[in-house]
């Protein structure tokens, strides 16, 4: 992935896709930009979305959020609004605005303040596991985070894997036992020490209510939940759909907060019929 200075800092990215088909082609498609979530390098939508996009004919971006290396860590404190110029500036660099949005969780946060902060520079928006406030559940869980991060304490291995699945993953994935250890092991393998830009994200505000606002997004949005979401229950995904005029909801069944990765066929078709829409 090439760096780039955007909004002041350095950002980690990779684009795809023939540009001779784009929107001035008959069957091409614009640019897409997919904004990961909390703790995840840009690449895990290479797994299986980024294909997708490609297959039918669009360009697709995808970065490292700071706190991210080898995008800046943002060590120092990340904001949400710092986020979202830099999404913007990354748009604008590549000067193939207005683009395709997608985000999930934080992402979905940062693609949904894009999409009311900077509409010239949106299409179309979708938002994974999208959200405009926080329950009380959330809120703890990130505090009690904070406290892990703080104290630089590290659960066991497997005891970490199997939080991990618990939530983040779909009961009907993890009823499945080849599946499950599958999932369990890649845990396994990937934790570890928590990195300090990592950390900077964690850190960020959780004491947000976002709703009354959303109401001035313009751009065409849908929000997506995922039915079995223990970190972003599906509900909080409706309200923001509701929030927003024109505003679509659709929900993913047998899906936990990693839909995209447990049911990536249909996240990818939500996809593809709300661009092609």
């Amino acid at each position: 992935m090439p760096l780039a200075t955007v909004n002041g800092i350095s950002l980690n990215y990779q684009i795809k896709g023939d540009r001779s088909r784009g929107t001035d082609v008959k069957g091409g498609g614009p640019l897409v930009v997919m904004i990961m979530g909390t703790g995840s390098p840009g690449r895990v939508w290479e797994l299986h979305q980024v294909p997708t996009l490609l297959g039918a004919g669009y360009r697709v971006c995808t970065f490292d959020n700071r706190g991210i290396a080898p995008s800046h860590e943002g060590t120092e404190g990340i904001t949400i609004d710092q986020m979202v110029a830099d999404t913007a500036g990354l748009i604008e660099l590549l000067d193939e605005g207005p683009a395709l949005v997608v985000g999930t969780s934080m992402g979905a946060r940062v693609a949904q303040e894009l999409a009311l902060a900077r509409p010239e520079l949106v299409r179309k928006a979708v938002f994974l596991a999208g959200h405009g406030r926080l329950d009380q559940f959330q809120k703890t869980l990130s505090l009690g985070e904070h406290d892990l991060d703080a104290a630089g304490a590290r659960l066991p291995a497997k005891y970490e894997a199997a939080l991990t699945a618990v939530m983040n993953l779909s009961p009907a994935t993890m009823a499945n036992p080849h599946t499950a250890r599958d999932w369990l092991d890649l845990f396994e393998f990937t934790g570890g020490p928590v990195p300090p830009g990592i950390r900077a994200q964690r850190r960020m505000d959780h004491d947000f209510d976002r709703l009354k606002a959303y109401r001035e997004i313009k751009v065409p949005c849908l929000a997506v939940g995922f039915a079995d979401d223990r970190m972003i229950p599906p509900y909080l995904s409706r309200e923001v759909a509701d929030a927003i005029p024109g505003g679509r909801y659709q929900e993913v069944p047998d899906a936990g907060h990693y839909g995209y990765l447990e049911r990536p066929d249909t996240v990818n078709k939500i996809l593809l019929d709300f661009f092609a829409s």
